[in-house]
């Protein structure tokens, strides 16, 4: 009796506690801590906000990420397409829905062990009995049946037709069941956090190889110029040297100058065939297939809309994912818990025999019985004691890795807008040396024409300015690639809201019944 107080409410009678056993749930008797979500550990604000003179964020009150469509705060058209096909053909994707499928079916597995279960049997039974051991059968029948010694055939075989039934139920005393299905659809959120953290990996990925192939196409272009600028040095001497006004040393030094540059291209044109071959496979494509038109490294970045950092909580996938996990932890607590009280039985049967088949269900060939049974272990060495340890102890690393989540994803954001910070100065400066870089050849070409300076003076000086050229084309990639990083810091425009509802998971079955509440969160 002690158990049943330490769940029945105060002035529970025992009428009210028979309901109990057939409705077979009360919210009230679920046993098991109820869920509240711990808190995170934030800062009230960015320390990299604001950002640096010459950049901006968007206003977040006025500007948010594209809802689902992030990228199209590039505005390119090609990239948008390529995007737009990682969501319908990408594997990885794929194979997290596939799991998030399947967490939505356990959910409908725990839920069936709040019905009662049922089975029916029918069955035909033939038999007889006869006696003589005559073999001799008369060949006039003068009853209607054939005569085999002293045996009737057809007189004395009997066909017996019997149906039965069982019905078994466990009704959910403890919440144990409802616990499970509280855990599993808590369980099925989180595949579905995970899922949409995938899609964004997967599109974040594609961004960052989109920008860093146009990233080659722009420095193919860079060095391409270059070759035409040296070509046009080479024949210059070519012309000295045939002239005899020229050392053919510094010929050689031009021409040495050309092919380093076309090994240059050559390996760029490697990259970006790499880079191509990435996307082809993120969208579900084999190489071969995909072909991208080259561009340009776009010279600016679009402005972010940046938020204070607890509304990471409710826009970054991996966050709301770990979130989930914690109610799921939680309400398996319950479960264990649940063990420690009796598990009560209802069985029914039914059974209906007869002959003719006519005579199936009078209700003198009918049978039944009802019984109830309660089951509680006694002596388990410590097992369940183990168990709700075990439960609690893993839903503290829950929290803990929720926390420790929120505190990474708070890093991403302030990682980004520092390198953006730091990157938008640097590209300032880098721009300034490839200005004075492409002031001095033009000086040194012009001195080196007059007969004033060496040839080796203005290689010196056009292999600073291709330098000076390729740090300016890398800085401004690594802020492109920055920005689709702080998007996807920020959670790429998704939201807690796009997260399948309780209530959706549990309410699928229309045979669910109406005393089971799920919550609408």
């Amino acid at each position: 009796m002690s158990m049943f107080r330490r769940v029945v409410p105060h002035g529970f009678r025992a009428g009210r506690l028979s309901a109990l056993l057939l409705a077979g749930t009360c919210a009230a008797c679920m046993v098991g801590p109820d869920y509240h979500k711990p808190d995170a550990i934030l800062s009230a604000r960015f320390k990299e906000i604001p950002p640096p003179p010459g950049w901006a964020f968007a206003d977040p009150h006025y500007a948010e990420l594209p809802k689902g469509h992030w990228w199209e705060i590039y505005n390119d058209p090609q990239l948008n397409r390529l995007e737009e096909r990682v969501n319908i053909s990408n594997q990885t994707i794929k194979a997290d829905e596939a799991a998030f499928r399947q967490a939505r079916a356990l959910v409908d597995e725990a839920r069936s062990s709040l019905f009662p279960s049922a089975s029916l049997t029918p069955s035909i039974t033939r038999s007889g009995a006869g006696q003589g051991t005559s073999t001799l059968a008369s060949s006039i029948p003068t009853t209607g049946a054939t005569t085999v010694g002293n045996r009737s055939l057809g007189e004395s075989d009997i066909t017996r037709y019997e149906l039965s039934g069982t019905l078994d139920w466990e009704p959910d005393i403890w919440g144990r069941i409802r616990r499970q299905v509280e855990s599993n659809v808590s369980g099925a959120q989180a595949s579905q956090a995970t899922l949409d953290a995938a899609r964004l990996s997967e599109q974040t990925s594609l961004a960052t190889y989109y920008f860093e192939m146009l990233y080659q196409d722009s420095l193919i272009a860079l060095l391409k110029q270059f070759v035409s600028y040296y070509e046009q040095n080479a024949a210059i001497n070519r012309n000295q040297v045939a002239a005899g006004t020229t050392d053919p040393s510094d010929l050689l030094q031009a021409e040495t100058q050309v092919a380093s540059t076309k090994a240059q291209l050559v390996s760029a044109g490697i990259l970006r065939a790499q880079y191509e071959h990435a996307i082809a496979v993120l969208i579900g494509e084999p190489p071969a297939a995909l072909t991208i038109a080259p561009g340009a490294l776009p010279t600016t970045i679009p402005a972010i809309p940046v938020t204070i950092p607890s509304l990471l909580l409710q826009r970054r996938p991996d966050i709301a994912e770990q979130e989930r996990i914690m109610e799921e932890e939680n309400a398996l607590i319950g479960v264990a818990i649940a063990a420690y009280y009796p598990t009560i039985s209802l069985s029914a049967t039914a059974d209906y025999a007869g002959d003719p088949i006519g005579s199936l269900f009078k209700l003198a060939n009918r049978s039944w019985s009802i019984a109830a049974s309660a089951a509680e272990t006694l002596f388990e060495g410590g097992l369940r004691t183990a168990d709700v340890r075990a439960a609690r102890a893993t839903f503290d690393q829950a929290v803990a890795n929720y926390r420790q989540t929120v505190l990474t994803a708070m890093q991403g954001v302030e990682d980004q807008l520092s390198n953006l910070r730091i990157l938008a100065e640097q590209a300032d400066a880098q721009a300034r040396a490839v200005d004075l870089a492409n002031q001095a050849v033009v000086v040194s070409l012009n001195q080196y024409r007059a007969g004033t300076a060496i040839y080796t003076t203005v290689i010196t000086n056009q292999e600073t300015a291709l330098s000076n050229a390729e740090t300016a084309l890398g800085v401004q990639e690594s802020r492109m690639v920055d920005s689709v990083q702080l998007i996807t810091a920020l959670g790429g425009g998704w939201s807690t809201s796009d997260l399948i509802s309780k209530t959706a998971l549990q309410t699928d079955n229309p045979l669910l019944p109406s005393f089971i509440s799920p919550d609408k969160n």
